[in-house]
């Protein structure tokens, strides 16, 4: 099954996560910045500090939230998945202040996560190639959702 299937017929907010000057770690912004909005999609770019973001994402009423960010799922370079937060058992992300499974318990809908495994995430501000073929593949996939 498709891992985006989840995703049709609800109202739902990407949201970018990371530093965009660490590599691969800015690759959630990255995908954020290039999903087209449209009725049911739309996105926001919050980099590394999620929890300034916290009554906007609630405001906007959305079905579903999908939180966009690199995480370390011990795969190759480009690996990607989404998965319930509360499955974040096991699997480490980046540059938050505050961890994405306690701040999730502040949202209002159901919150995924669609993590990417980086290859790179020093100081940099392009995508590594693998990262980067993954998130346009992403991104082509999310634009022709509805």
């Amino acid at each position: 099954m498709d891992p985006l299937e989840i995703l049709k017929d609800n109202k739902t907010l990407f949201i970018g996560i990371g530093n965009v000057l660490k590599s691969d770690d800015g690759v959630g912004v990255y995908i954020s910045n290039n999903i087209k909005t449209r009725k049911k999609i739309s996105s926001l770019n919050v980099e590394v500090s999620i929890e300034n973001y916290i009554g906007k994402i609630n405001k906007l009423n959305s079905d579903l939230l999908v939180l966009l960010d690199c995480m370390d799922f011990q795969q190759p370079p480009g690996y990607w998945d989404l998965i319930p937060v509360a499955g974040l058992t096991g699997h480490t992300t980046n540059t938050h202040n505050i961890s994405l499974d306690k701040i999730s318990e502040l949202f209002d809908a159901p919150t995924y996560i669609l993590g990417i495994q980086p290859q790179n995430i020093h100081f940099g501000e392009h995508l590594s190639p693998e990262v980067k073929i993954a998130a346009n593949n992403i991104i082509e996939r999310i634009n022709q959702l509805h």
